[in-house]
């Protein structure tokens, strides 16, 4: 014990870094990805067939490719194609088309569950389609959609560890360089799944508390 205190002290500056890493590309690929989702989503749901088919393509396409081959697709296809991203850049653009293409499927059920008489009442009184969907259909939306968007925001945080493939010093590629100085292989494997648990709670929480605000909506 006294000896994994003393690696862990000797390590603590490269632990928060890779922890405060991970928070960021989380929270960056969610926000991102939550905005792709709902372009996307309303897309899918009220979109023209030109507009709609070829989102669908791609939601659909996304959806099954592995988040590694993504990842190794962001880093090292894009630099033939003339476009040279960094590690950080590349998996942020990989977590941010995943969660993207996940939040436009959510989105696009949660509104479509919506009946559709209440697009006629609101027209009826002369409301333009960006204010329906403003005041009538995404609060609506909303209560449907958030615990998926939790769920799908803790396996994010949980996918970012795959970027250690490439280099981002994330959480896990720390570790995993500590880990290669010390061999203290489960003692810190296992306080970086305590970190992982500890940030996916405070997720969890977040959600908690933004459901209830809406539900009191």
């Amino acid at each position: 014990m006294e000896q994994f205190l003393h690696e862990l002290w000797i390590a603590r500056w490269p632990l928060a870094q890779g922890l405060l890493l991970t928070v960021e590309i989380s929270v960056a690929s969610i926000t991102c990805g939550t905005i792709i989702g709902l372009f996307g989503g309303i897309g899918l749901t009220y979109g023209k067939w030109f507009l709609r088919w070829p989102i669908r393509v791609l939601v659909d396409c996304i959806r099954g490719i592995p988040v590694l081959v993504l990842i190794l697709a962001s880093f090292y296809l894009l630099t033939f194609a003339g476009i040279n991203l960094t590690a950080i850049e590349s998996g942020l653009l990989a977590l941010s088309i995943f969660c993207g293409a996940h939040m436009g499927e959510i989105i696009r059920g949660a509104l479509q569950s919506i009946p559709p008489g209440q697009i006629d009442a609101a027209r009826a009184i002369g409301l333009t389609f960006p204010r329906i969907l403003a005041y009538v259909l995404l609060p609506q939306a909303m209560r449907q959609i958030m615990p998926v968007w939790i769920n799908t925001g803790a396996e994010l945080v949980k996918a970012s560890t795959l970027l250690s493939v490439i280099g981002t010093g994330e959480l896990l590629f720390r570790t995993q360089e500590i880990i290669g100085r010390n061999f203290m292989t489960l003692e810190f494997y296992g306080l970086c799944g305590i970190l992982y648990f500890l940030v996916n709670s405070m997720i969890e929480r977040f959600g908690k508390f933004a459901g209830q605000r809406f539900a009191l909506q």
